[in-house]
C-alpha cells in the first residue's frame, strides 16, 4: 500500500464507531470535569488491552446517546487515589506480615478480596472532544462543550487505524489530513518498555503537513546523542518531498498577476514556489558522512546540495570575499568582526555607509570615490593582498592638497594612482588637517568641512592617529589582520548572492563551521541570515513573490542570543518574529531550553522534546503548552532504547503526540 493510499485510510477511520469496542474498554470514570478526568480500571482489563501506558490516548463515551455523536479525548497521566486505597493498603500489609502469597496460583486471597486488590485510579487529562455535525465528518474541538455526571462514561483504550486518525488531526480548518502531500516523520511510542509496542503491525503512523513546517519555528530540545539530528534530517527529507511537488518556479512568475504570486500554496496544498533550504552545521554531520551519525544529508541530495566551507576542502566551495572589489560584503565581515570592540574610534567607523551613490549626485559620488579609496588603503596597508586587475585608485583631490604631496613632483589622484601613493596622499592630508589653511577656507566657502565624519573615521583607522597632529595611539587597520584569512584577490562572485541564487531555486545549502576560527564561523552565519533576510524583505515591499527558506541551526546556543538578551534587532529575532511573513522558517536544534532567547521560544510553533536530564530545562518547558504532562517521562532516560523518542507538538495538531522517530537513510524511500 501506498503512503497515500496509508494516509487515506486512516483518517477515513471513524472514532466514534470504531473506537467503541468491548475488547477495549478499560474502565468508568469517577470523576470529570473540563481539565481533568479519573477513572476506576482493573488489572484485568489492563491485561485485555495490553497495558495502559503514561501517556496513553484513550475515549470516553457517553452511555446515554442512542447513536454515538461525540467522544471526549483522554491522555492517561498518573495513578489516581480512591477512596477505598487506604483500606486496600492496610489489607494488603496484613497479608504481607503474616506471609501469605497474595497473587499466582499459590493466592491465598478470597475471591473478594482478590477482587478489590485488582482495582486502581488513572488521572487523565481531557484534551478534547470529537464530535459530529453531520452524518459523515468527525470534527475535533480542543475542549469539552459540556459534561455530564461521571458515571454515565464509559472509557476504552484507542487501538491502531483510529490512533492513526486521533494523532494526525489537525486544528486548522485550511488543512485537511490525509492529503497527498503529508510525509511520515514517525510511529506514536508511548514508553521507553517496548514489550506491547514493538510490534510493527499495530504501530500508527504519525504525518506532518506542509504548513506545519514551511515559515514555521521548529524547536528541539535534548541530551546529546538522543536522535537530535536525525529529526533535522528527517525534516530536511520531508521538506525535500514537499517541494518536489511545487506548481511552479520562480523565473516564471506573471508580474502582472500580484494576487496569484503572493499566495504561499496552490490549490492542493503543495507550496507554490521550490523550497530553499540553508543549514549552519557546527559539528558538519550533514556535510560529511560520519561513524556515529552514518548517513549526510549530501549523500541522500548531492544533486540538489551545494557545500560552503570556511576553509579550502575538496568538495567544498570556500566562503572568502575579495574585500576590495566586494565592498558591501566585505565590510559586513569587518563589522561584524569589530561590533564587539569597545574603542570610540571604531563606533564611527562602523557606522560607515560604502553605499555607491548615483553618478548624477556629482558632490555625494566623489565624496564616496574617496571613502572607497581611503578603505582600500586600510586593507592595504593591513596586509590584504589586491586583486592584479587594482593597479591605481581613482578618487578626487585637488591642487592645493596634491601639492602637498611632493615624490618628485605633485601627484593627481583624479588621474590614477598607486595604492602605495594613495597612502601616502591620505596620511599627509590627516596630518596637515588642522593646519593647513585650505581647510579652513573650504568650511568658510562651503559651509561643511573638506572631511565627512566617514572619511575622518577611515583616516583615523589609516594612521592609527585620532587627531591630525597626534601620535599612532590606537591599532586602526592593524585591527583587520584577524579576518585576513577570508580575503581572496580573486574575481569571484559574491558567495551570499551565489547562496540566494540557489536557494531561490530550491536547492539545499550546507554551510560547514565545523572547523576554523568560531568568531568567523558566527560571522558567516550572521552575515548570511541577515543577507537572505533583506532579500526576502526587499521582494515582500516590491511585491514581489518569496520562495519558501528554510534556516536550520545546530548547536544553536553557539549563534542564538542568550536567553535575557533583549535586543531584538539581533537577525536572529527578527527572522524568529517576522520570518513568517517574509516565507521564511527557522529549525533550530541544541540541549538546553534554558539556553536560547525567549523571543525566539515565544514564537516558536513546532517542537521536538527529547530527554532532558535536569529539573531547571524541565521548568523551562512547563511554560510551553501541555508539557508538564511529560515532565517525568522527559527527565527519566534509557541511552539505548530511547534515541529518536521525542515529544512533538506541530503548529496544527492540536495535542503533544509521543513519536518514534523513524532513522534517516541515505537509501530513497519509494511511497
Amino acid at each position: 500500500m501506498s503512503t497515500i493510499d496509508r494516509i487515506k485510510e486512516i483518517m477515513s477511520a471513524d472514532p466514534l464507531v470504531q473506537g467503541k469496542r468491548d475488547e477495549l474498554f478499560v474502565g468508568r470514570p469517577f470523576s470529570l470535569d473540563y481539565n481533568r478526568a479519573s477513572i476506576l480500571i482493573c488489572d484485568e482489563d489492563k491485561e485485555r488491552v495490553r497495558g495502559i501506558s503514561q501517556g496513553t490516548f484513550m475515549l470516553a463515551f457517553y452511555d446515554n446517546e442512542e447513536n454515538v455523536r461525540e467522544a471526549i479525548l483522554l491522555r492517561a497521566l498518573a495513578p489516581a487515589k480512591l477512596p477505598t486505597d487506604s483500606a486496600m493498603i492496610s489489607s494488603m500489609i496484613e497479608y504481607y506480615k503474616d506471609n501469605l502469597p497474595t497473587s499466582g496460583k499459590a493466592s491465598k486471597l478470597d475471591d473478594f478480596t482478590r477482587y478489590e486488590f485488582s482495582f486502581s485510579g488513572l488521572e487523565c487529562r481531557v484534551l478534547g472532544t470529537f464530535y459530529k455535525l453531520d452524518e459523515k465528518q468527525v470534527e475535533f474541538g480542543a475542549d469539552l462543550e459540556n459534561f455530564y455526571s461521571a458515571h454515565h462514561y464509559s472509557v476504552y483504550k484507542i487501538d491502531k487505524d483510529v490512533l492513526g486518525f486521533i494523532v494526525n488531526q489537525r486544528d486548522s480548518p485550511e488543512i485537511i489530513p490525509g492529503n497527498d502531500n503529508e510525509f511520515s516523520i514517525g510511529h506514536v511510542r508511548y514508553s521507553s518498555s517496548l514489550r506491547y509496542q514493538g510490534i510493527e503491525k499495530d504501530q500508527a503512523n504519525v504525518y506532518i503537513h506542509p504548513a506545519d513546517l514551511l515559515g514555521k519555528r521548529t524547536a528541539l530540545f535534548g541530551m546529546t546523542r538522543t536522535g537530535k539530528s536525525n529529526t533535522v534530517k528527517k525534516i530536511i527529507e520531508a521538506t525535500v518531498q514537499i517541494s518536489s511537488k511545487s506548481s511552479s518556479l520562480l523565473d516564471q512568475v506573471d508580474p502582472g498577476n500580484v494576487q496569484d504570486n503572493l499566495r504561499n500554496f496552490d490549490i492542493k496544498g503543495s507550496p507554490k514556489f521550490p523550497v530553499g533550504q540553508i543549514i549552519f552545521d557546527v559539528n558538519g554531520e550533514y556535510a560529511n558522512s560520519n561513524l556515529q551519525d552514518g548517513d549526510a544529508i549530501s549523500d541522500r541530495y548531492h544533486d540538489e546540495v551545494s557545500r560552503y566551507s570556511v576553509l579550502k576542502k575538496d568538495g567544498f566551495k570556500v566562503m572568502k570575499v575579495n574585500f576590495y572589489t566586494q565592498l558591501a560584503s566585505g565590510f559586513d565581515l569587518v563589522r561584524n568582526f569589530l561590533s564587539e570592540d569597545g574603542g570610540d574610534y571604531l563606533k564611527s567607523l562602523l557606522a560607515l555607509d560604502l553605499t555607491e551613490p548615483p553618478t548624477t549626485e556629482r558632490s555625494a559620488y566623489t565624496r564616496w570615490q574617496r571613502k572607497v579609496a581611503a578603505y582600500q588603503c586600510c586593507l592595504y596597508r593591513a596586509g590584504f593582498p589586491p586583486p592584479a586587475n587594482l593597479k591605481t585608485v581613482t578618487f578626487s583631490g585637488n591642487k592645493d592638497l596634491n601639492a602637498l604631496v611632493k615624490e618628485g613632483g605633485s601627484i593627481d589622484p583624479a588621474k590614477g594612482i598607486s595604492l602605495e601613493e594613495a597612502v601616502n596622499w591620505f596620511t599627509i592630508i590627516w596630518e596637515n588637517y588642522d593646519t593647513n589653511p585650505f581647510f579652513a577656507a573650504y568650511k568658510a566657502e562651503k559651509s561643511h568641512e573638506w572631511a565627512d565624519e566617514d572619511l575622518k573615521s577611515l583616516l583615523v583607522f589609516l594612521t592609527r592617529k585620532r587627531s591630525p597632529r597626534g601620535a599612532a595611539t590606537v591599532s586602526g587597520y592593524l585591527k583587520l589582520r584577524g579576518i585576513i584569512e577570508q580575503h581572496t584577490n580573486t574575481a569571484v562572485k559574491a558567495f551570499e548572492i551565489e547562496i540566494i541564487e540557489s536557494l531561490r531555486e530550491g536547492k539545499i545549502v550546507i554551510i560547514d563551521l565545523s572547523q576554523g576560527n568560531p568568531i568567523i564561523q558566527g560571522l558567516y552565519s550572521e552575515i548570511l541570515c541577515r543577507e537572505i533576510f533583506n532579500d526576502s524583505m526587499n521582494n515582500f515591499i516590491s511585491n514581489r513573490p518569496n520562495n519558501f527558506i528554510q534556516f536550520y541551526f545546530e548547536e544553536a546556543h553557539n549563534l542564538f542570543p542568550k536567553k535575557d538578551d533583549r535586543d531584538l534587532s539581533q537577525i536572529y529575532n527578527r527572522i524568529a518574529k517576522e520570518g513568517a511573513k517574509l516565507n521564511l522558517g527557522m529549525i533550530y536544534a541544541t540541549q538546553e531550553v534554558s539556553s536560547i532567547s525567549s523571543n525566539i521560544l515565544k514564537n516558536t510553533q513546532n517542537w521536538f522534546i527529547a530527554h532532558l536530564n535536569n529539573e531547571d530545562e524541565i521548568k523551562e518547558l512547563r511554560k510551553y503548552y501541555d508539557f508538564n504532562d511529560f515532565a517525568d517521562s522527559l527527565i527519566r532516560f534509557s541511552a539505548k532504547n530511547d534515541k529518536g523518542f521525542v515529544r512533538m507538538k506541530t503548529y496544527s495538531n492540536p495535542f503533544i503526540v509521543p513519536v518514534q522517530i523513524d532513522k534517516f537513510s541515505v537509501e530513497t524511500t519509494k511511497p
